[in-house]
């Protein structure tokens, strides 16, 4: 197993340990003198950061492998899923607003993986990227803001209100581009390419 695909699963490995220290009722609020939120913080931190890392490192050494393509996403969906759905349980983000996230990362992993079963790569969208960062600042300030205290509070579902905006308008360029995937001319065109490269290859 390569250094890029072991900081993948560390973080799929910091998911339990972050849901149990946002859930759990520690006496006083603390973890070993520290508050659980800067806790959880710093959990969700570090493992974000191994997300940064793990693709840089697979694309610098290369040493982008199969399994590192399969499980790199699904442990973004889970970091980012359980983070979620803990802030719904502590009353601190909206159920609505983080069924729609969910929901659409899953569409979209569903459309992608159908594509690609037709050999067709689906480009990630340009918003994805400013999803991605207004997810991490809302899931870092609404941790923080225990009990709804301001700033922090404000600034996270602010960033929220940006994720779902960024995840609705996404996913409606994925069924676009997925349309066109499917119309006639394109898997005309597909069916045409792979059977040259077939010529080719005998």
């Amino acid at each position: 197993m390569n250094l890029p695909n072991s900081l993948t699963l560390t973080r799929i490995f910091l998911v339990p340990l972050l849901v149990v220290v946002l859930l759990t009722k520690f006496e006083g609020r603390l973890i070993l003198g520290v508050t659980k939120e800067i806790v959880g913080a710093a959990i969700f931190g570090l493992a974000s950061l191994t997300d940064w890392l793990d693709g840089y490192l697979a694309r610098r050494r290369k040493e982008v492998t199969t399994l590192g393509q399969v499980i790199d996403p699904l442990a973004d969906k889970l970091l980012t899923s359980a983070a979620l759905i803990s802030l719904v349980q502590m009353e601190l983000a909206p159920a609505w607003m983080v069924a729609i996230i969910i929901s659409r990362e899953f569409a979209v992993t569903g459309l992608r993986s159908l594509a690609y079963a037709r050999g067709i790569a689906m480009a990630a969208s340009p918003l994805g990227k400013i999803k991605m960062v207004a997810q991490v600042v809302a899931i870092l300030a609404l941790i923080l803001a225990h009990d709804h205290q301001q700033p922090l509070y404000g600034v996270g579902q602010t960033a929220l209100w940006v994720v779902v905006a960024a995840a609705l308008i996404s996913a409606a360029d994925y069924f676009r581009r997925f349309n066109v995937i499917l119309s006639p001319r394109v898997a005309d065109f597909t069916v045409a390419r792979e059977q040259h490269t077939d010529r080719k290859v005998s």
